[in-house]
């Protein structure tokens, strides 16, 4: 008998531009796909994906032919999601005006993430952002 397993941790590493963002979610939807609950994940985790990607992109001071790294793994019924970049910066939340245009990135991720942090890379060579990511819970069915 085949017992099912829960895939393990992904990771790609990725070319360090902004048109390889929309990869690195279809990625992260393509793992989703294989949990039982992925879906509970899927609307949060890829917005989350997608800010920390183009922060890797856009604010990385790392060489410009650096791949960035995301890693996706279930962990005790959390999605941990990391992007990994050459940088030195680390991400800090900033005070935004209704007005700005921009900047909201990691307000959105303090704001929708269970927790977050950045580490330094092993080896010393630039870091690492984490997220969290909660399920949202199952909806209810109710019986008219």
């Amino acid at each position: 008998m085949l017992k099912a397993r829960r895939p393990r941790a992904f990771v790609a590493c990725l070319d360090s531009r902004i048109e390889s963002a929309p990869l690195a979610r279809y990625l992260l939807r393509a793992y989703l796909s294989g949990l039982p609950s992925g879906d509970r994940y899927a609307d949060t985790a890829e917005l989350l994906l997608g800010e920390l990607f183009a922060n890797a992109v856009q604010h990385s001071d790392g060489p410009d032919d650096c791949h960035i790294e995301v890693r996706f793994a279930l962990v005790n019924s959390r999605l941990r999601l990391e992007v990994h970049d050459a940088g030195s910066g680390r991400p800090s939340l900033r005070v935004v005006t209704p007005s700005d245009e921009r900047g909201r990135g990691m307000f959105l991720v303090n704001e929708l993430a269970e927790r977050w942090g950045c580490s330094s890379r092993p080896g010393g060579i630039g870091k690492f952002v984490w997220v969290l990511v909660a399920p949202i819970p199952a909806p209810v069915l109710v019986n008219a």
